[in-house]
């Protein structure tokens, strides 16, 4: 685990919430940078994935970290807007049509905004053509998607299917409860992620210049 000497960054890892909405209101009216802000919460929310990765966190521990970075996030946006923000790249996902459930992406979503990236989340019962229409407008190099039923599995080939089709030149990382090699092989995915950890990884190798 890594030692936060921010002390923004070290509330919101030990899910202090009353703590850090204090500090982001304080710390932007003392004039501090949203920006700055953001990413002390970033340093925190990927201390938080280690601790998950680790086992020290569990599932209850990430959605409480999410809720408590939403909170923030509202008092933010209004001062980023027109801020000059740099992310590490953008990340289109979404929970594949047919299929309801988010809390696997949801922590998903968490994780690569805590490591820097710009994630466009489609939400969940996502068709092809949503997918592909997101990774057009963003130039997405890199397309997450969630399934918790194995009868979205037909599903989630075919919407792969959809992508390359239309020519586009993106990676697929899929994952879900019971998704492995064999899975990603049948959909024709590019990686497999059995957690949202390995999700982060992922997207590292591919956004690494």
């Amino acid at each position: 685990m890594a030692t936060l000497t921010d002390e923004l960054a070290s509330a919101i890892a030990e899910l202090e919430d009353e703590k850090v909405l204090d500090l982001v209101q304080t710390r932007l009216d003392s004039g501090t940078s949203p920006l700055e802000i953001v990413g002390n919460l970033q340093q925190g929310m990927t201390e938080v994935g280690m601790r998950f990765e680790a086992g020290t966190y569990f599932l209850s521990e990430l959605v409480m970290c999410g809720e408590i970075m939403k909170d923030a996030m509202n008092i933010l946006e209004p001062r980023l807007a027109g801020a000059d923000q740099k992310h590490r790249g953008s990340i289109v996902i979404g929970t594949v049509k047919g299929d309801v459930h988010d809390l696997g992406k949801n922590i998903v979503v968490m994780l690569l905004k805590g490591a820097g990236y710009n994630v466009i989340d489609l939400g969940i019962d996502v068709p092809g053509e949503k997918f592909i229409e997101a990774i057009r407008a963003n130039g997405a190099p890199l397309v997450g998607m969630s399934v918790l039923l194995t009868a979205c599995q037909e599903g989630m080939k075919g919407i792969i299917e959809e992508i390359r089709a239309a020519g586009l030149d993106t990676r697929v990382v899929i994952g879900g409860n019971y998704v492995d090699e064999s899975v990603r092989d049948y959909v024709k995915a590019d990686y497999f992620a059995h957690n949202a950890s390995d999700a982060v990884k992922i997207a590292d190798g591919i956004f690494v210049h």
